[in-house]
């Protein structure tokens, strides 16, 4: 069982594709509105050709992936952190620690020691019934909610770089709007 994260590339969008209508079955159930729960293809080659979109690979299947969204390719966002949008387990990888595994990854190596980010923030329905408490549990706390598309959305950052996050934010530099 060997696994592997990295970048996805165009020659994923099919198997990416289907791993989130997949795993956003429940989004849709729940009748959330998010726009990964009934994505189309050219949405999965948007996704993968914009924005840095990883995979985790378990013996060669696609398992689960993780979209990093950058402040400077989505400059409508709340907070000048990135942000992680997009985030999906096959149902048949759930609960075997490969989504834990690809946004660890990402949270640490990715944006704490290559993009030296000082926080990451991400958002998500109040009303779903087990991702906020997901997240938090992950060291994610709320700092803003709004409505979109009829749903109450929270978001949530995790600070990844204390004394950074503190300099930048307490001077007034890239904190978020308020």
């Amino acid at each position: 069982m060997e696994d592997v994260i990295r970048l996805a590339g165009i020659e994923d969008v099919d198997q990416v594709h289907a791993l989130t209508l997949q795993a956003y079955a429940p989004i849709r159930e729940l009748n959330i509105k998010f726009s990964a729960a009934t994505a189309d293809r050219n949405l999965v080659v948007e996704n993968i050709t914009r924005n840095a979109s990883y995979v985790l690979e378990r013996d060669g299947e696609i398992a689960a992936t993780v979209t990093v969204q950058y402040p400077w390719t989505h400059p409508e966002h709340i907070a000048p952190y990135p942000f992680i949008w997009w985030f999906a387990v096959h149902p048949k990888f759930k609960r075997k620690g490969v989504g834990s595994k690809l946004l660890s990854y990402v949270e640490e190596k990715i944006l704490g020691e290559q993009a030296k980010a000082p926080a990451v923030y991400l958002a998500t329905a109040k009303r779903h019934p087990w991702l906020v408490g997901i997240y938090e549990r992950r060291g994610y706390q709320a700092f803003q909610e709004k409505v979109h598309e009829g749903d109450d959305i929270v978001f949530l950052r995790k600070v990844l770089n204390p004394s950074l996050y503190n300099l930048l934010d307490n001077h007034g530099g890239i904190g978020e709007q308020r």
